[in-house]
Formats: C-alpha cells, sequence, structure tokens
C-alpha cells in the first residue's frame, strides 16, 4: 500500500520542482520508520551538496557507504530504494497541499511528545515554560513564507507583475471577452442575475462546453437539475443536435458523435449532483479533492449551478440568520474556495419579483441578499423580452466588473438558440439601437461603415 511517506520520498527523487519546494520545510524526524528517516538523510544531504535531485543509482551507493548501518538495517533500506525506483506521478498542487498538512500534523505529533517528556521530568534541558512556545512552533509550519509586500523593497516582484501575462478562461463570446478583458482569471466568483426560465442554467451550460473544447477541465456542480439532464444541455449543445431529438438519435450515430467531440479536446467534464440546499464549499472542497485523489482530476473552472441553493458552511443548520447574512456568506465561502483552488467560479442568482419582468435589471433587483454583489468580481444580468426572444437574442448588462470599466459595454446583445442550448455572437447591427449601451462609437462606425473611420 503506498503511503504518504512513500510519496514524498519517491517525488523528491523524481520531481525536482517539488523537491525545491518541499525540502526546506521537511525534517528527518518527520519520518518515523528508521529506513525512511535514513533514505531522506541521504535526499537531502545530496540536494544540499548539489543542488539536484539524488538518483536512485546514487542513493544505493550513499547508503552502503553509511558506518552507522548493520546488515538488517541495510536490507531494508535496499527494499525501500527499490521501491522508491517506481516513478508516481501526482497532481502537484495536491501533492503539496497533501505534504504541507502532512508536516504539521508530524510537527504537532512530535511537539506533543516533547511536551509530555518535559512536564514528567524527562528532558533536563528544557523546563515547562518551554512548552508554549514548542507548540506554537509546530502550530505555525506552513510552506507559505511570505509574510507580506514589502513596498520598497519588493518593487522588482510588483515590476514583473505589472507585465505579467494573466492566465485567464477565454469565452467563445467576443463581446463577454471584450468587458472581462480576454476572460475570467482564476481566484474569482464571476455571478449571472436572471429571472426564472431566462437561461441562468444554459449560459453556465454553454460556457463549460465552450470551456471543455479548449481542452480544460471542466467541474459542473447542480442542486436544481440531475447530472443527467445538466449532461443532455451539454450534449445538445456539443454534438449539435436540438435537445427534444437527442431521445430520437441511434446509439451508433450518438457513439460516432461522442467519439468525434472526444477527438477534439483533451479536456474533462465532470458533473456532480447535490440534494438542494445541502451542500456548502466545504463539500465542493472535499470533492476536487476526492477527484484528484481518484482521476487525477484538476478543474481549470467550477460552475455552480446555482448560489442562492447552496448551504452555508458558517450558517449551517441555523435557522434564525437573515437571508442577507446568509446568502453573503454562501457567496463569500464560494469566493474563498476560487481563491484555494486558484480557479474561477460561475454561478447565478434570481431577480426579485419586481426585476422578474423588468427590461433594464439593476443590482437592486438582487434576490434574498446585496451582500452577493458586494462580493462578486463580475455580476451581469441577463434579461429577456417579447422582442428579443422573438429575435433569438438575449440582452447582457454589466452591474459590476472588478476587470475593467462596467460603463463601457455597459449592455450588448448575444444570439440564444434555446433547442440546441447555445449562446452565440450577433452582428454588429444588433447592438447599434440599444440604448445607454457605452459601446464605442469610433469602433461601431467602423463596422457600420467597411472598416473606414469618419
Amino acid at each position: 500500500m503506498e503511503t504518504i511517506e512513500l510519496t514524498i520520498l519517491k517525488n523528491l527523487i523524481h520531481d525536482e520542482e517539488y523537491l525545491r519546494k518541499v525540502l526546506p520545510f521537511l525534517e528527518s524526524d518527520y519520518f518515523e520508520n528508521p529506513s525512511q528517516k535514513m533514505v531522506f538523510e541521504e535526499i537531502n544531504f545530496f540536494a544540499a551538496k548539489y543542488n539536484c535531485p539524488i538518483t536512485i543509482e546514487a542513493l544505493g551507493i550513499e547508503v552502503s557507504n553509511r558506518t552507522d548501518i548493520n546488515e538488517s538495517s541495510f536490507k531494508d533500506v535496499s527494499i525501500l530504494i527499490d521501491r522508491l525506483s517506481e516513478k508516481v506521478t501526482c497532481e502537484y498542487n495536491w501533492l503539496v497541499n497533501t505534504t504541507e498538512k502532512w508536516c504539521r500534523d508530524r510537527a504537532i505529533y512530535l511537539a506533543l511528545m516533547e511536551s509530555i517528556g518535559i512536564a514528567d521530568g524527562q528532558n533536563s534541558k528544557k523546563s515547562q515554560d518551554a512548552i508554549p512556545s514548542i507548540l506554537q512552533d509546530a502550530l505555525s509550519v506552513s510552506f507559505d513564507n511570505n509574510i507580506g509586500h514589502d513596498y520598497l523593497q519588493n518593487y522588482k516582484e510588483r515590476y514583473d507583475f505589472y507585465h505579467k501575462k494573466e492566465e485567464k478562461i477565454e469565452f467563445d463570446l467576443e463581446y463577454f471577452n471584450k468587458i472581462t478583458k480576454g476572460g475570467l482569471p482564476n481566484k474569482t466568483l464571476n455571478v449571472a442575475l436572471a429571472g426564472t426560465g431566462v437561461g441562468k442554467s444554459l449560459f453556465m451550460c454553454h460556457v463549460a462546453s465552450s470551456v471543455l473544447l479548449q481542452g480544460r477541465n471542466v467541474l459542473y456542480i447542480t442542486m436544481e437539475m440531475a447530472e443527467e439532464r445538466i449532461a443532455e444541455r451539454i450534449d445538445a449543445n456539443l454534438l449539435n443536435v436540438p435537445i427534444q431529438d437527442l431521445a430520437d438519435l441511434p446509439e451508433n450515430m450518438f457513439e460516432s458523435k461522442i467519439n468525434n467531440l472526444i477527438s477534439k479536446t483533451t479536456g474533462q467534464l465532470i458533473i456532480k449532483e447535490y440534494p438542494t440546499a445541502s451542500a456548502h464549499a466545504g463539500h465542493f472542497r472535499s470533492l476536487i479533492n476526492e477527484l484528484a485523489l481518484k482521476k487525477s482530476f484538476r478543474p481549470d473552472i467550477v460552475f455552480v449551478d446555482y448560489l442562492n441553493i447552496c448551504a452555508s458552511e458558517r450558517y449551517r443548520g441555523n435557522s434564525t440568520v437573515n437571508s442577507y447574512s446568509y446568502i453573503k456568506s454562501i457567496a463569500e465561502e464560494l469566493r474563498g474556495l476560487a481563491v484555494e483552488t486558484e480557479v474561477p467560479i460561475v454561478s447565478a442568482t434570481q431577480t426579485t419579483r419586481s426585476g422578474f419582468g423588468s427590461s433594464d435589471v439593476d443590482l437592486t433587483d438582487t434576490s434574498e441578499s446585496f451582500g452577493l454583489p458586494a462580493t462578486a468580481d463580475l455580476m451581469f444580468a441577463l434579461i429577456s423580452t417579447d422582442e428579443l426572444e422573438g429575435m433569438g437574442q438575449i440582452m447582457v448588462k454589466q452591474l459590476k466588473n472588478r476587470y475593467n470599466d462596467p460603463t463601457v459595454n455597459k449592455r450588448f446583445i448575444i444570439g440564444i438558440d434555446r433547442a440546441k442550448m447555445r449562446l452565440y455572437d450577433c452582428e454588429q447591427n444588433a447592438q447599434e439601437d440599444i440604448i445607454d449601451s457605452g459601446q464605442d462609437t469610433e469602433e461601431r462606425s467602423e463596422s457600420k461603415f467597411g472598416g473606414f473611420k469618419f
């Protein structure tokens, strides 16, 4: 059986990036097994002397040259070295986080044992006054040695940050890329506001489909519809088949379309269903860790359908809390999860009754809690009217935007194909009669007059 200690030792040998990240924080005393402890000492000594990982061959030679090892111990270490020759592939971030937790747990255990020994008078060098600092040191074990940004001393890091190209998840919709300056950044919460039946789930299913086609991993968490219903919507989008016709497809044709889709992307899409109002950010965190462990799957983006029917990790089972605090806490927990997992999270919320039929939805039309838009990084309304529906269009209105000026392209039109659960870019003339659109008039003139500026 593979233990965390074995996994750590294997990756210290075979993964140089991991070695440089975690080696400064590892201690030989953390390894309880004598053979593992001895191997770690050789790995540590070799890396410190030669500034590179040790090889299996060098490890065997260094262990055989030790003078503090007997025949029985050498046999045990040799068996261990043979096991370490098998390279194991782990998701990097999961491995670093798991190693950090293991180090902290071992440090706390050893600190408790030392404190007990001091309390029993077994340590003549330390008094009981040393116990608090011993426990404090153990509790503070962390791989993050950053304690703040020194404005005057860290100017070079700041300059590099200004010129670093931020990794983003791009949309396949022109105006959404415009308002976000190229897509959704990591560590953000992005919320669509719409009435019932307008297209919250359709929007998220479309974006999930487009991100999958980019070769990225997508996690779609649903608490409103069954997993199969979400998959059905994504099938309609990706297979280019009206949703009502999916059941009539022959099995061989359906299989052929899926195989064709597999050949177009290297990404994965996992859909997970939870009962309504039963799951919170803690459950989602556990799911992400479980997927990393069991399927080597780490999402690039997470969809939560939808925010208002999540539970709160802080207010579990508390029926006395008001809706403002409850929904705000859910939003804060989801955004915290986005920061922790370093992915963008996309979710949705309902409009109030007054905002349901409105053609000019505003932030004040957010149902249950105004604390939600205060937490979100991007919030936009999806607005549908009889006129727009008749033209197969939907209006998007920016409500809050931390990525760009929300008054630029404040309103814009996108096409909607409800049968195939798709959104698409409209012709530029669809944008021209929008009141208070905030769109660049020069850009509109160029489009209208064939690219010439007037």
